[in-house]
């Protein structure tokens, strides 16, 4: 799936206009990403948190000229899903009893 095709399923399940959809979902984009180039990490219960990874320096190689280089230490993102994600992917449909309808009692 791609973007695009996210964003016509959204539209057509919320009745919320493709460019309404596309602006928020860049929105959400840009947010992630600021927060975790901030060093801040994104936390969406029930969905998963989106983290930042230290990566300790190490010796790599240059394959070509067969030197080896040092490679600094850096930071890198990271998605951990949530457990209920998991469950929801490892069953193929959604988990019961999580998500209750409106106008459910």
């Amino acid at each position: 799936m791609r973007k695009a095709d996210l964003v016509s399923i959204i539209s057509e399940k919320s009745g919320v206009p493709k460019v309404d959809v596309l602006v928020s979902l860049e929105m959400f984009f840009k947010e992630v990403k600021a927060s975790l180039a901030g060093g801040e990490n994104v936390f969406i219960r029930g969905f998963g948190s989106f983290v930042v990874k230290k990566r300790a320096k190490k010796i790599g190689r240059h394959i070509k000229k067969n030197v080896a280089i040092e490679i600094p230490e850096h930071y890198i993102p990271s998605f951990k899903p949530a457990k209920i994600f998991v469950d929801h992917v490892k069953l193929g449909k959604e988990p019961e009893g999580v998500y209750e309808e409106e106008g459910e009692e």
